[in-house]
């Protein structure tokens, strides 16, 4: 018999989301990128490291809660109207959140004639308007059609179309950032606002964001699984578990032909990821709700009840200490990231171990941030 309140359930989903927004202010603000150990950065290209995973792990928390919202809206009353009208305005702000920080400070003037229109952000809103809307009335088996369509036409354009200028066959490219189909459409559609790291491509680009909406529907599926309250919790943990841990062979073996790949967020990338997700929800709620082991969640909890303070917040200031505030050393202007990063870190510390305590640092600033918020129950809802 189970002795557990349906409140009690969110909290799994709320530790997952928080660790994952953790994760991502950690790996982005090292004290330097040149020291860094390989689990906080990228794969270089095909594969990948824990690093690659959490976007995916967040657009797929993004499914699962997307449905769980909308269903509570629709047992309060709300018509499908209603519905669509509040996914269409939430992700349409999300994506101008996204571009205010693209172009944050709003000077010179080419930061916003120039800004960068894909990003995290911008691709957040995009596959929430879009899943939600393709999902919001769709059967189970409609999801898994829309699914199998996306995926394995995204798989056959990249690999067996042509790619314009020399590439016969898309498939021989893939090894190529800059060549690849992906690539060309962003030059294509978004010539002169791409990420200025890649230049030729960008790796939230039009193309790749169908797959990545693929990834937010397998979370609105394992979140149709969780709402299942008829359903004992143990018995939909174990599907969760059984599932995840297919898919993750699926992935893994579809990337023998279709690499696993986040630039440009491969088929065989959305497979893996979700499985791997799926698996990891079912953990934590496991820990949480059946073993009882709660000493852990606080902090997390913390963070992921207010993503989007810890997203934008800690961007604009990373932006700040990082490249706009300098201060002269030496005679030389010098970030005040760089000054804190070399006299506070790696005055004592082996590099990459000072580059970690910075990261970690920078985290444990955000969540004393958040933990003041929390406490006067402030959160941001968009």
């Amino acid at each position: 018999m189970e002795h557990i309140k349906t409140s009690e359930r969110l909290v799994a989903l709320d530790v997952f989301r928080g660790l994952t927004v953790a994760g991502m202010l950690l790996v982005n603000n090292p004290g330097t990128w040149g020291a860094i150990y390989p689990p906080l950065g990228h794969a270089a290209w095909h594969g990948w490291t824990p690093t690659d995973l959490i976007f995916p792990f967040f657009l797929f928390i993004v499914g699962v809660t997307t449905h769980l919202s909308l269903s509570a809206r629709r047992a309060r009353g709300d018509s499908d109207a209603v519905l669509r009208r509040q996914v269409l305005r939430r992700g349409a702000l999300i994506v101008l959140i996204g571009w205010g920080m693209h172009a944050f400070p709003y000077y010179p003037l080419e930061r916003i004639t120039e800004v960068r229109i894909p990003g995290v952000l911008p691709r957040i809103g995009v596959v929430y308007l879009v899943a939600g809307l393709l999902t919001l009335n769709a059967s189970v088996k409609q999801i898994v059609g829309m699914l199998a369509v996306a995926l394995y036409g995204y798989w056959f354009a990249m690999t067996l179309l042509p790619v314009p200028g020399g590439c016969n066959l898309g498939a021989l490219c893939l090894n190529d950032p800059s060549r690849t189909l992906a690539a060309w459409s962003d030059r294509a559609l978004l010539e002169g606002h791409l990420y200025r790291g890649t230049k030729t491509w960008d790796p939230e680009g039009p193309l790749s964001t169908i797959p990545a909406v693929g990834t937010a529907m397998m979370g609105v599926l394992c979140g149709r699984w969780i709402a299942q309250k008829e359903r004992p919790l143990l018995e939909r943990l174990t599907g969760m578990f059984a599932v995840g841990a297919l898919l993750m062979m699926v992935g893994l073996m579809w990337h023998w032909s279709f690499p696993i790949n986040k630039g440009i967020w491969t088929s065989s990338y959305v497979v893996f990821t979700a499985g791997m997700a799926a698996v990891s929800i079912a953990t934590i709620t496991w820990i949480i709700d059946v073993q009882g082991v709660t000493w852990w969640t606080r902090p997390l909890v913390i963070y992921g009840v207010n993503p989007i303070v810890a997203f934008v917040g800690s961007g604009l200031m990373a932006r700040i200490i990082y490249s706009l505030w300098k201060v002269e050393v030496d005679g030389k202007q010098v970030s005040v990231q760089a000054v804190v990063y070399k006299t506070v870190f790696a005055s004592w510390l082996e590099p990459r171990n000072a580059s970690l305590a910075f990261a970690i640092c920078f985290v444990l600033f955000w969540y004393a941030i958040l933990a003041v918020l929390y406490r006067r129950n402030l959160i941001l809802k968009v």
